[in-house]
């Protein structure tokens, strides 16, 4: 009983970061609008897998290296210059993840259950994704894979952060009609 009682306390309280329904439709949507607009821009001189893996951390490990490389408490958009810190000798990398998507789906959920904590610390913010068909496959569609438990948005100052800077935000998304996707 105990143990019910603390998962709803928790669900409430991450709710707002759910993203369900038609809002996660507008979120998924435009969030393909802007890759596919950056990847028209850059000129396709890259394969698709390696250009998606300029822009995402890709899965669960991936986006973990990450966020362990990344200065505990360090701010989101900062320079290349000031993200290359010395510490312990090491140089940080100078990949930022902007923000984390999350299959809520995902089982068993000890796989992402460091990630919040994580994330906090080195204030990343998370969105969940929660659909009926599934997180993970509503994810894997985004870069073109089956599934994907974890994506990481990386912090490289194009359309695609744009428009997630704005989801962060709050700002409702508006959908042109005569996007193609």
């Amino acid at each position: 009983m105990r143990n019910r009682n603390r998962a709803s306390k928790n669900s409430v309280a991450q709710e707002q970061e759910y993203f369900e329904g038609e809002r996660l439709a507008r979120l998924l949507k435009s969030i393909r609008r802007e890759i596919e607009s950056t990847k028209t821009l850059e000129g396709n001189s890259l394969p698709e897998k390696f250009w998606f893996k300029q822009q995402f951390a890709i899965g669960v490990n991936e986006v973990t290296r990450l966020l362990e490389r990344m200065l505990p408490g360090s701010e989101n958009g900062s320079s290349p210059q000031q993200s290359r810190v010395m510490c312990n000798n090491h140089k940080v990398p100078s990949v930022q993840l902007q923000a984390i998507l999350i299959a809520s789906d995902c089982n068993p959920k000890w796989l992402t259950k460091h990630l919040p904590s994580l994330a906090s610390s080195r204030k990343v913010p998370l969105i969940f994704v929660k659909d009926k068909r599934g997180g993970s496959l509503r994810l894997g569609e985004l870069v073109k894979l089956k599934t994907a438990i974890a994506i990481g948005v990386k912090a490289r100052g194009n359309a695609i952060n744009e428009i997630v800077e704005e989801i962060l935000c709050g700002n409702e998304i508006n959908l042109k009609t005569d996007c193609p996707i």
